[in-house]
């Protein structure tokens, strides 16, 4: 291995950590990532700093919590102020490239689905709400994933370097209805994309009745996740050709396995829903939001086509599980063409090679489907895995690790400079020893939705320690306190305002601890005052 690297990051959306061979699931099929942590080290307590995709996928480049870089809920773009690792990466002479999805801008290019409270009143003329603090966040610059100009005007591209990626093949959405640089390419590549894309052309299947589910018509070679893969090989294949010596970072993001459900071709049938198992904990818990869901369910007023999460049947929860697997074992396909490409080329030994997710799905668990303000393990818990050659492999680590511990851990093994004010934290010696891990997780969770029967928008707070997890919720006022090791379904909550216990108060010190622990530290000092 040469003292400087090359990087993939491997990255899947909305994929849960049980749901990998490697990480104990004896049915879905995930050779491809599977030897990736035969190489390598598997952390087993690797947690979000924020479970929804835009927030936490911003934590992953700054190495910096939500509150703190301001891309606090889905549909705030991140500052074009904010470093990244990629950028520090760039600045340290690596070729840097973005296969797939980056989301960090908004990408429907639609008006704000909400207001928030407090702000009515605050609203000029063009629709923009008078802030505290000046900003830009809707002008020209944050325009990159405006998939209605990607659709509209053929000059439309992501502005380089952008977020310190030099080269972008960008997408946006998911499924079957992936757009941007993939829907130029599916229409490079076939005669009439439209014909192929969506419900209304999806083939004949009557044996699937979950809701966002259609057998696609997109044949497997030309599905969102086969360009992503094919854009990293053309890349690498590319670099060679050219002989060039500089080391490479890329990010290889597919789209899958989030909803809707279209996995294509053999993908679509690959596991039977019959044979699925339903999760541990579906039909457990009690809390007002899941009341309110399995009410919804029963008085027929549930939505269930969009992105709030809804209560399911058995059933639905089984053909959920299935064709979430199906996608799975095409990304993990996928991601065998880059580690094969990898080996014919040579780059094998001189490539690090990171997989991860931006966070997880509750899938069935407590008989609810997709995610919103639940912060149970199979929301906020995700894979991690790092295979360094010159590292140790096939080893595993119950270290806690976060999602803002990314970049940290690349500064080190990479010997580069930190910018002040990140907030990550190196896993490289948690690799070896748990006790170099964190003390405690703070995950953070602010959304503008009003819905589960909220009069307003929700905040969440949670901290996650060796063997319990505690979550504070506004303006619910519920709280929620589970013994992982006991309770591993989050189902029996030992919070109880009218018998506080010593494992209350500590939980507690150790949120407060961790919020401090986490409040910015920047602007530093300019002068002596």
């Amino acid at each position: 291995m040469t003292s400087r690297p090359n990087v993939i990051l491997l990255m899947t959306d909305q994929h849960r950590a049980d749901h990998l061979g490697c990480y104990g699931n004896p049915v879905v099929k995930t050779p491809n990532i599977d030897r990736i942590a035969a190489r390598g080290c598997c952390f087993d307590k690797s947690f979000v700093a924020n479970p929804i995709c835009m927030p936490n996928r911003a934590s992953i480049l700054t190495g910096r919590m939500p509150s703190v870089h301001g891309l606090r809920s889905n549909g705030v773009s991140l500052s074009l102020k904010a470093r990244t690792f990629v950028e520090e990466l760039a600045n340290a002479d690596y070729d840097t490239a973005l296969m797939g999805k980056l989301h960090v801008q908004n990408m429907t290019g639609m008006d704000r689905e909400f207001t928030p409270p407090g702000a009515q009143e605050l609203v000029d003329e063009q629709g923009n709400i008078r802030e505290a603090v000046r900003h830009d966040l809707a002008g020209p610059d944050y325009q990159s994933e405006n998939s209605i100009l990607w659709r509209t005007n053929p000059d439309h591209r992501a502005r380089t370097p952008y977020y310190g990626f030099d080269h972008v093949n960008l997408t946006t959405f998911h499924g079957d209805n992936v757009q941007a640089e993939y829907l130029r390419w599916l229409d490079e590549s076939c005669d009439n994309p439209d014909a192929l894309r969506g419900p209304k052309n999806a083939l004949p299947d009557d044996s699937i009745s979950l809701p966002q589910a259609w057998r696609t018509a997109i044949p497997e070679e030309l599905y969102p996740s086969s360009f992503v893969a094919n854009k990293t090989v053309e890349y690498l294949e590319n670099r060679v050709a050219e002989g060039t010596d500089k080391p490479f970072f890329i990010q290889c993001s597919f789209p899958d396995p989030h909803h809707p459900f279209t996995p294509p071709g053999k993908y679509w049938d690959m596991y039977d829903p019959d044979d699925m198992e339903l999760p541990d904990a579906f039909g457990l818990g009690d809390t007002p939001m899941l009341r309110h869901m399995r009410k919804e369910r029963e008085n027929g007023t549930a939505i269930r086509h969009g992105q709030v999460p809804f209560s399911i049947s058995e059933r639905e929860a089984r053909e959920a599980i299935a064709l979430t697997y199906g996608m799975i074992t095409m990304v993990d396909d996928c991601i065998g063409q880059v580690l094969d490409c990898l080996a014919r080329l040579g780059l094998e030994d001189d490539t690090i090679v990171i997989f991860m997710s931006d966070h997880g799905d509750l899938m069935g668990d407590y008989g609810v489907l997709l995610k919103g303000p639940i912060h149970n393990q199979g929301t906020v818990r995700v894979p991690f895995i790092w295979a360094d050659p010159s590292g140790p492999s096939g080893v595993r680590s119950d270290a806690l690790m976060s999602s803002i511990d990314l970049s940290a851990t690349l500064f080190d093994r990479l010997g580069i400079t930190p910018y002040y004010g990140a907030q990550g934290r190196s896993m490289l010696p948690a690799m070896v020893d748990k006790r170099q891990g964190r003390e405690a997780i703070l995950i953070e969770d602010d959304r503008e939705r009003v819905y589960l029967n909220f009069d307003r928008p929700q905040r969440l707070r949670t901290v996650i320690t060796d063997r319990h997890r505690m979550t504070v919720c506004l303006p619910l006022g519920f709280h929620e306190l589970y013994d992982l090791q006991e309770d591993p379904c989050e189902a029996n909550n030992l919070w109880n305002d009218d018998a506080p216990t010593p494992l209350m108060y500590e939980m507690q010190k150790t949120l407060m601890e961790q919020l401090m622990i986490h409040q910015d530290w920047t602007p530093a000092l300019t002068s002596r005052a």
